[in-house]
């Protein structure tokens, strides 16, 4: 799985014109997931974004995570993460999961986050046309692959 990750002051997504997801303060997470993605990946990953020390603490100093800041979460699929763009002009998805094996997966990743961060959170809908606006904090972004545990 790939995640990338950034500090919003404030998130939406768009679907046909209607919000469909909306968060102030806290994390838009745009996850691709790829055929061997599993539970592993979903846990360890999902963990390890809530407890992200990115916000700031009293000092102006990226100490806090989500949980300390309580942030809320906007997550959104996005099978082009796994764009492969070494040959041509024209990305290839073949690492990318279907969907009969990403939606499961995602939706166990919402589980997942939620549990963690101990609410619920906003989502977009997978594989929909979606408008996503973002307001960046700091700016923070940060890319974090469950293949590169180590």
């Amino acid at each position: 799985m790939i995640a990338v990750i950034q500090r919003v002051s404030e998130s939406t997504v768009k679907i046909n014109g209607r919000i469909k997801g909306q968060i102030g303060e806290g994390l838009m997470i745009l996850l691709g997931i790829e055929e061997a993605d599993n539970n592993e990946d979903i846990d360890w990953l999902s963990k390890k974004i809530v407890n992200l020390r990115i916000f700031p603490d009293e000092n102006m100093v990226m100490n806090n995570s989500i949980l300390e800041a309580s942030g809320d979460i906007l997550l959104i699929s996005q099978f082009t993460l796994h764009a492969s763009t070494k040959k041509g002009n024209r990305p290839s998805y073949i690492k990318a999961a279907k969907p009969d094996i990403a939606i499961p997966l995602y939706e166990k990743f919402i589980l997942s986050l939620e549990k963690e961060l101990g609410k619920s959170i906003q989502t977009g809908e997978f594989g929909a046309d979606m408008k996503v606006a973002l307001i960046n904090d700091g700016p923070v972004t940060i890319i974090m692959d469950s293949k590169n545990k180590v």
